[in-house]
């Protein structure tokens, strides 16, 4: 069944309205029409099964028909704290990391991050945002990530401190990967910080400062892996370790 998120103020008296371009997708692609069923999300988390009431080339009105119980959400929060890299490699990370369940995504400028225009970085923001809502239909998805605007690396190391854990990928880590750190870990983990590198890895001075906050220091193995699919690796074992990536025992 079609999933399609609106805002809350679009769901009132039993009754959403779709507007944007959902509309000429749902008529012109998808071929819905009306007595079809689909589901409403109002972009906070709650759903809603609804039958379509009418159709045309501006809006899509959808009759409520009941409040459904769904979370696909798990309960660990992973947020991803992303060395800005060239070209469209952001693209791709938003994409992948919304699919495996990143709560939320914020570029990192660091040492080695080159910025060729501060404005024509942060105006990117707009379609990350409109990737990760499209990778949100698709994967089924209960609450959008939240897709930040690039942030300072100092700044990073002060939001840092309010994590359960802070893994950090690492290429130069021998020894210690994170299936060792999930199984020193001493305590219930319900929040985790991804902090990745951009190309060409952090600095020694970085890794020290991001150890120094109590960050774990890890390797992913043998192969090193590029900065857009570092993260995505990491959040995935981190999800399948200690979330709900691959099911559970008891199922």
């Amino acid at each position: 069944m079609h999933k399609f998120f609106v805002s809350p103020d679009a769901i009132s008296n039993k009754k959403a309205v779709i507007d944007g371009d959902d509309v000429k997708h749902i008529y012109k692609v998808l071929r819905l029409k009306a007595g079809d069923e689909v589901i409403i999300n109002n972009s906070q988390g709650k759903e809603y099964l609804g039958r379509i009431h009418d159709v045309n080339k501006s809006t899509v009105v959808i009759d409520i028909i009941e409040a459904m119980d769904i979370n696909n959400e798990s309960n660990l929060k992973v947020d991803l704290y992303q060395g800005l890299p060239k070209s469209a490699k952001m693209d791709y990370i938003v994409q992948k990391g919304t699919e495996i369940g990143i709560n939320k995504i914020t570029p990192i400028i660091t040492e080695r991050v080159i910025v060729k225009s501060e404005l024509g970085e942060f105006k990117k923001t707009d379609r990350w945002r409109r990737i990760a809502l499209e990778a949100c239909k698709q994967s089924k998805r209960t609450l959008i990530p939240e897709i930040n605007e690039p942030i300072e690396f100092q700044f990073l190391l002060t939001i840092l401190k309010n994590y359960d854990i802070v893994v950090v990928p690492y290429e130069n880590q021998e020894g210690f990967g994170i299936k060792k750190m999930c199984k020193s870990l001493q305590k219930e983990v319900k929040s985790a910080a991804v902090v990745i590198g951009p190309e060409g890895g952090f600095e020694e001075e970085e890794i020290k400062s991001l150890k120094d906050i109590g960050g774990y220091i890890v390797t992913l193995g043998p192969r090193i892996l590029r900065t857009e699919t570092a993260g995505i690796v990491t959040a995935a074992l981190l999800q399948y370790e200690l979330g709900d990536l691959g099911g559970f025992i008891n199922e």
